[in-house]
Order: structure tokens, then C-alpha cells, then sequence
């Protein structure tokens, strides 16, 4: 329901925690599969009909308490002018890679001048939805989209971008404020155009250390999440040992991976509110598992400010039964 994921986001206690899954329109599902059949990932992302179809699966299904629409963090790229496909077996793939600071764009075109297609997807799904779920938009983050446009596909540790800032330092900060332009901008046009909350996925800045984080990553983040007026949620992999860092980016809820005790990070995070963090991995036993393994973390995060998802994003090889169980656990869930 709506306000019972609002509630959770301004930290407040609730009856059951709210619950989504990261990626919960995807590949797990028979229907996505059929329908996706048809069409290329950049024909299925930008063809409103058809994202939106495809956003509303998982909610039809499961009853869930949030709909994340179906994007993906690179459309972030496209009002910068790189382009990127995807290729099987490897991923997304940037044929003309930033390699050097005369490849850092200078500027971008309105978000709204080329992705007009996700706010058209927002109202749809907004529409759609009203009160039954919130509506939930998201980007990735500018450390993040900086990776894929220096390394041109994903990189085991992200090697290319941190040599990147060793070599090009001024270069590194400029295509990082670069990016945060547009994600500033991006996320406003989603709240413009109907969404509830949104999300900001630097999935990969954790990568950086302390000092460097700190220094380049988290007054970029501030930035960003002060920006717009509802709910934000703020998700960094590999940040368990520097949970207070991610409080201090100002988002209203942090996500949390798998690998950070939960009830841990309760204690040290206060009342911020949180999210999380089902190891997607746990999403392949069967549902007695799950069943357990989700009440072991909505009991230890507690009755206020909890949103129940996954530490990341949901495997395509899940079974729906294991989907099943993890939300029915959740919506019979009582304090």
C-alpha cells in the first residue's frame, strides 16, 4: 500500500513492513520472458506501453507494496549523447568509451527532451496504480554511470574509473559533476511526472576508499538527494563498515546490502529509516527458507522505519514460489 511504504520512509512504525524487490520486473517472471520476446531492451524500456505492462507484472502478481518502473540506470546516458546496447553474455556495452578528458561531455541536452519516455511511463503507472502501491523512479548514480562510460562494459572491480581519477584527476571531477547534473535533473523530472519516491543507485562508489568517498562521492550525493521533495531512498554496495557515511548523504532511507548485520546497523544508524536486506541468493531455497530467513530481518530491523526488500537486486534463475513467500511473509507479518 502507499502510505503504508510513505509511513516506513518518514520512519514511522507500521503494522507489517512495506515491501519491493530491486529488479522485481524481470527476468524471473514467464510473463516478462514472453513478452520481452519481442522486443530489444532499449525497444522494451522506451516504448511506454510496453515498460508499463512490464512494470505492472510483478504487482499483479504479488500484491507489492511498491512499483518501481522498468528502466535501467543508463538512460541516464542518453541526454549526454553516449549510446550503449546490450549484448548477451557480457551486458551493457558503450562503444565510444570516455577515455580521456577531452572525451568528458561538456553539457547535456534536456532530460525531458530525450527521455520524455520514462515520465510518460510514470503517469501511466501512477495512474494505474494510485493508492494501492506507491510509484517509485530511480537513477544510478554518478560515480556509477561514470564506470560504464570509462570502462565501455563492467569491470571486475572497477579498475577503469579509479585509474581514471589517478590519472585525470581534475577530468574524474568533472565527469562526475557532469553526471550529477543530470541525475538532478532526471529525478526531478520523475517527481514532476508522478513518482512518490525515488531511489539513487551509486551501487559501485563504495569501491572507492574513505577519503575518497568523502572527498569526490558525498557532497555529490547530498546535492542529488536534497533535490527533490519526496522520499528518497540511497543504495552504496559495500558500505557495512561505513553505515554513519551513508546517513550523512541526507536521504531519507538507506538501503543496505546482504553483507551489513541488520540489527547492527539499527543500532548504529538511530532512527534513520532503512532498507533491506534479504541476501537475493536466499531467493533460491525454498519457501520454509525464506520464510525464515525474511522474518530473521523484519525482526531484527523493528516495527518503525523498515522497508523489506533485497540487499540487491532479485537473480533472474529465482523461483516465483520463493518470491511468493518472501512477500506473503511480509504481508502477514504482525507487531
Amino acid at each position: 500500500m502507499r502510505e503504508l511504504f510513505l509511513s516506513a520512509a518518514r520512519g514511522e512504525a507500521t503494522a507489517r513492513p512495506p515491501v519491493w524487490l530491486m529488479r522485481q520486473a524481470g527476468r524471473y517472471l514467464p510473463e516478462y520472458r514472453e513478452l520481452r520476446a519481442d522486443y530489444t531492451f532499449r525497444e522494451a524500456i522506451s516504448t511506454p506501453s510496453i515498460a508499463e505492462e512490464i512494470t505492472l507484472q510483478p504487482f499483479e502478481r504479488f500484491a507489492l507494496d511498491a512499483v518501481v518502473i522498468y528502466s535501467d540506470i543508463l538512460v541516464a546516458l542518453e541526454p549526454m549523447g553516449i549510446d550503449y546496447h546490450l549484448e548477451s553474455g557480457v551486458g551493457p556495452v558503450i562503444d565510444t568509451p570516455i577515455e580521456g578528458p577531452e572525451a568528458v561531455p561538456q553539457s547535456h541536452e534536456p532530460v525531458g527532451t530525450s527521455l520524455g519516455y520514462v515520465g510518460d511511463l510514470l503517469e501511466r503507472v501512477s495512474e494505474q496504480v494510485g493508492d494501492q502501491a506507491a510509484t517509485l523512479g530511480f537513477a544510478g548514480g554518478p560515480f556509477t554511470l561514470a564506470s560504464y562510460a570509462v570502462a565501455g562494459e563492467p569491470s571486475k572491480n572497477h579498475v577503469p574509473i579509479r585509474g581514471f581519477r589517478a590519472e585525470h584527476p581534475d577530468a574524474f571531477v568533472e565527469l562526475l559533476e557532469r553526471f550529477t547534473d543530470v541525475v538532478l535533473e532526471f529525478l526531478q523530472f520523475q517527481v514532476e511526472h508522478g513518482a512518490d519516491a525515488v531511489q539513487l543507485f551509486d551501487t559501485y562508489a563504495g569501491l572507492l576508499g574513505p577519503a575518497d568517498y568523502r572527498e569526490h562521492l558525498l557532497p555529490l550525493h547530498q546535492q542529488i538527494l536534497s533535490s527533490v521533495d519526496v522520499p528518497t531512498i540511497f543504495f552504496v554496495r559495500n558500505m557495512g563498515g561505513r553505515l554513519p557515511t551513508l546517513a550523512e548523504s541526507g536521504a531519507d532511507v538507506v538501503g543496505l546490502d546482504w553483507t551489513v548485520d541488520m540489527a547492527e546497523a539499527r543500532s548504529v544508524l538511530g532512527d534513520q529509516p532503512v532498507q533491506g536486506n534479504l541476501d537475493p541468493t536466499d531467493l533460491l531455497g525454498d519457501p520454509a527458507f525464506v520464510e525464515r530467513r525474511t522474518r530473521e530481518v523484519i525482526e531484527a530491523a523493528g516495527p518503525a522505519g523498515h522497508i523489506l526488500n533485497l540487499g540487491h537486486g532479485i537473480d533472474r534463475r529465482t523461483p516465483v514460489e520463493s518470491v511468493e513467500a518472501f512477500v506473503e511473509t511480509a504481508h502477514s507479518f504482525e507487531w
